[in-house]
């Protein structure tokens, strides 16, 4: 069911992108605000209350609803709300499209253009980074999206798929990636106002969440790139800054394409990213996700004839 559930959630995102203002990401933004601004009073009890109420419970919805319609309707139904869930969870079009426009833009010698673009992507002002300093900021930032919509997604959907929990495991990923983001947002008048001990709590239990799929992708980009250069980053960069899980991924990707993306590869002379390393990195992406798909299935297919 994973493999085929994933395999059509993909080819029904490629075909037919979410925008990035929909209605649900918007119902999902409205209630994790009114959770917050109920549940937030600053002490620990509230804050693991709000934590639950704004991940957990809306993952074990998912999986009451999935097991419903197994018991009532058959796999088939059971098998569209899983792909429903994944199409809503995971997809390269909810970040492609910034990295496609900026590259687009580099690609016509219009760094002005490639800034303004960087800039509203990752809401920061980028008006005096040189050129090597976008290609490096498009790069990461990628990169990150991709093992956030994508990879994260495959890996906690895929384990608590296998426990029988349906598609549980990705609302919890990325409602709790999204939580983190915006814990992690500086404070402005438009800002949602967060407790101390909240944001301590809840990004406590994202770099605990995030353990596992950030390994797993760094893992993946290894097998795919080049595998002895990607493992000698991650382990220099984990031994210089340890429990950095977007760390990990951005290391294990420079040595996978041979490039410096984190402060611990500039400390090493690592080379400085070039244009021409955008496309390096799209086919590490992509290749990535063959190789997963192709586990999935082979998983798929012992599963049914044991």
């Amino acid at each position: 069911m994973s493999f085929f559930s994933i395999l059509f959630a993909l080819l029904i995102e490629q075909a037919r992108p979410l925008k990035d203002a929909n209605f649900l990401h918007t119902q999902v933004r409205s209630a994790l605000f009114w959770a917050v601004r109920q549940l937030d009073t600053g002490q620990d009890s509230h804050a693991r209350l709000a934590w639950g109420a704004v991940v957990l419970l809306p993952a074990a919805l998912t999986a009451l609803v999935h097991w419903g319609l197994l018991l009532w309707l058959g796999w088939i139904a059971a098998v569209i709300w899983n792909v429903a869930v994944l199409y809503l969870t995971l997809g390269f079009r909810q970040f492609s499209h910034h990295f496609t426009d900026i590259r687009d833009a580099l690609d016509a010698g219009d760094e002005d253009a490639a800034r303004s673009l960087l800039a509203q992507w990752m809401q920061i002002d980028v008006s005096d980074l040189p050129r090597s300093e976008i290609v490096r900021q498009v790069i990461a930032h990628s990169v990150l999206n991709a093992h956030r919509c994508v990879f994260g997604v495959f890996a906690w959907y895929s384990l608590l798929s296998g426990l029988g929990l349906g598609p549980a495991g990705a609302v919890m990923y990325r409602l709790a990636e999204y939580f983190s983001s915006i814990a992690k947002r500086p404070v402005s008048p438009e800002s949602l106002l967060l407790s101390p001990v909240l944001r301590d709590y809840v990004a406590s239990w994202w770099e605990l969440i995030d353990w596992f799929p950030a390994r797993l992708t760094a893992m993946g980009f290894a097998f795919v790139g080049s595998f002895e250069d990607a493992i000698d980053r991650w382990r220099k960069f984990e031994a210089a800054v340890p429990g950095d899980n977007d760390g990990i991924v951005l290391a294990a990707t420079a040595g996978a394409v041979h490039i410096g993306l984190t402060d611990v590869d500039v400390q090493n002379a690592a080379p400085a990213p070039r244009l021409g390393h955008l496309r390096a990195i799209v086919g590490l992406v992509w290749r990535t996700v063959v190789m997963w798909m192709v586990i999935l299935a082979l998983l798929s297919l012992a599963r049914l004839l044991g």
